[in-house]
C-alpha cells in the first residue's frame, strides 16, 4: 500500500484543481491535470487536458518543465495513457523526459489503457503509485468512468418546482417558477454536460431551444471555444415537426423515435431507431447508445412522464431540484409519474449531497438510491 506525504497531497490537490478547468471542453476525453515537481520540491511544469483531440495534460507539463523535468516527479489525476490515439502516448513522454517518479490518484477505466500505462512506467524504472486522492479524482470524471465501467453516462436529472413539489400550472403553463440566477446557474450545469435530454412533450409545450448560451468568459475558458452539447429528444409517435425553435438552433440534434419520422429535417438532426415493447422508445438501449457515441454526463430537462419513466429504469444517478419559494396548489403538475407504492421500504431514496442558495431559489442535490424490493 502506497504511502504519502504532506507534500505529495499538495501537489496532487494543484493537479485536481487544473484537470477541473477541463470540464466544459474535454469530453468525450476525462479531465486530467498534471504537476511536474523537481527533486528539490520546485513545481517546474503543469498542465490540463484543454479539449478533446487536443494535447494532453502531461503533454502541456512535460512543455512546461523542459530539461527540469530529469529526476522529477509527476503528479497525475489519471493514469498516463499507453495507446496512440489522435496524440502519442504519455507514458512514452514521461518515459523520454527521465522523470523519477509518477503519482496517479486512479488507474484509468478505458480498456485501451486501464494499467497497462502505469506497468509501461515501471518497466522504464519509474517509481510508480496510485491512490492519491482518488475520491476527488473519480469524482470529477464520474461520467467517464461509468461509460467505461457499465456502458452507460452519469445522468443527472434536473426539476424545477415550487415549494409544494409543482413543475407547472395544470394548463401546462411553467414559465418561469424559477429566478434568473438559478437559470443562469442552469446553463453552467448544461455546459458541464455532453448531452440534454428531454421529451417530444416538453419541445411541444415550452417550444425550447435547449442550447447553451453562456459564453467562453461566463464559463472561464479563455479562447476556448464553448461546446454545444447533443440534443436528444425522445419522440416515441414522431409527433414533433422541424418547425421548433431547437430544430431550428445550429447544434446536432438527435432524435430518438421508433420508426424512422416522415418528417424532412436539416442535416443537423439524426434520427436512431429502437422499440420498447412496442410502446415507447427504449431508454435503456438509448443511454447504451449514447455511451457508445461518447456521451459521458447526460443532463436530462424534462416533464413527468420521461422523468419518472428514467426513474422507474433506475437510470437517474443524480437529482437536482431548483426550488422557489411558491406555492402552485394541489392541481398543478407534479416532479415525476411514479406508480402508486405501498410500503415506505419501496420508495426511491436520495442521499443529501449539496444544499444552497442560488438567488431566490434553493438547488437540493441528492444521490439517487433504489430499492430492491
Amino acid at each position: 500500500m502506497s504511502v504519502f506525504s504532506q507534500v505529495d497531497h499538495q501537489w496532487m490537490a494543484r493537479a485536481l484543481q487544473l484537470a477541473a478547468r477541463g470540464r466544459f471542453t474535454t469530453s468525450p476525453n476525462p479531465n486530467v491535470g498534471c504537476v511536474i515537481v523537481s527533486a528539490s520540491g520546485e513545481m517546474v511544469g503543469e498542465g490540463w487536458h484543454e479539449q478533446a483531440g487536443g494535447p494532453h495534460a502531461e503533454v502541456f507539463a512535460l512543455r512546461q518543465a523542459g530539461a527540469n523535468a530529469r529526476g522529477a516527479t509527476a503528479y497525475v489525476t489519471l493514469e498516463p495513457c499507453s495507446h496512440h490515439g489522435k496524440t502519442p502516448p504519455c507514458a512514452e513522454g514521461l518515459i523520454q523526459a527521465g522523470v523519477a517518479r509518477v503519482v496517479a490518484a486512479m488507474q484509468d477505466p478505458n480498456p485501451l489503457v486501464a494499467g497497462h500505462g502505469l506497468q509501461k512506467l515501471r518497466d522504464a524504472g519509474i517509481e510508480v503509485q496510485v491512490g492519491l486522492l482518488q475520491g476527488q479524482a473519480s469524482a470529477l470524471n464520474r461520467g467517464f468512468i461509468q461509460r467505461m465501467s457499465q456502458g452507460r453516462p452519469w445522468v443527472t436529472l434536473k426539476l424545477a418546482a415550487s415549494l409544494d413539489g409543482k413543475t407547472a400550472m395544470e394548463n401546462g403553463h411553467s414559465q418561469w417558477i424559477t429566478s434568473e440566477k438559478a437559470r443562469l446557474d442552469v446553463q453552467h450545469q448544461r455546459a458541464t454536460s455532453c448531452a440534454i435530454l428531454t421529451g417530444s412533450g416538453t419541445v411541444m409545450i415550452d417550444d425550447p431551444q435547449l442550447n447553451l448560451r453562456v459564453s467562453a468568459e461566463q464559463l472561464g475558458i479563455g479562447e476556448l471555444a464553448v461546446r454545444q452539447p447533443l440534443r436528444v429528444i425522445v419522440d416515441s409517435r414522431n409527433q414533433l415537426t422541424p418547425e421548433y425553435r431547437l430544430f431550428q438552433t445550429p447544434g446536432p440534434v438527435l432524435l430518438a423515435n421508433k420508426s424512422v419520422s416522415p418528417h424532412l429535417y436539416g442535416q443537423q438532426v439524426r434520427q436512431w431507431q429502437c422499440q420498447d415493447k412496442g410502446k415507447r422508445v427504449s431508454l435503456p438501449a438509448l443511454m447504451a447508445h449514447l455511451a457508445e457515441s461518447g456521451v459521458n454526463n447526460l443532463w436530462v430537462e424534462a416533464g413527468a412522464a420521461l422523468a419518472g419513466a428514467l426513474l422507474q429504469y433506475q437510470l437517474v444517478d443524480t437529482l437536482m431540484l431548483y426550488q422557489a419559494p411558491k406555492l402552485m396548489g394541489d392541481k398543478a403538475k407534479g416532479l415525476a409519474l411514479l406508480p402508486s407504492l405501498s410500503h415506505m421500504e419501496q420508495a426511491i431514496g436520495l442521499e443529501w449531497q449539496d444544499v444552497r442558495l442560488v438567488g431566490e431559489d434553493l438547488r437540493l442535490t441528492a444521490a439517487v438510491g433504489y430499492s430492491q424490493a
